[in-house]
């Protein structure tokens, strides 16, 4: 059973990320925060799919649902100060 913190090797291993927090206590669903310079320019769908790859074939065989809310590092400030 893969775990929260496995999840947040994997993508930070394959990600440039200046934040990543991933929970999920059941070893199948999981919300990340990822915050990443990568995602500059790029809408919501293709930041997520960015993130999709570095996940590979577990996403179809040990992840059985990933929420996820991504930010670019300017975003990221602004949601903090709110």
């Amino acid at each position: 059973m893969i775990t929260a913190e496995e999840i947040k090797k994997y993508i930070a291993s394959a990600l440039p990320c200046d934040l990543v927090q991933v929970e999920g206590e059941d070893g199948h669903h999981f919300q990340a925060i990822i915050v990443s310079t990568e995602f500059q320019g790029k809408n919501m769908v293709q930041q997520h799919q960015l993130v999709y790859k570095t996940l590979g074939d577990r996403m179809k065989q040990e992840i059985h649902a990933l929420s996820m809310k991504t930010f670019t590092p300017e975003q990221w400030s602004e949601q903090a100060q709110k």
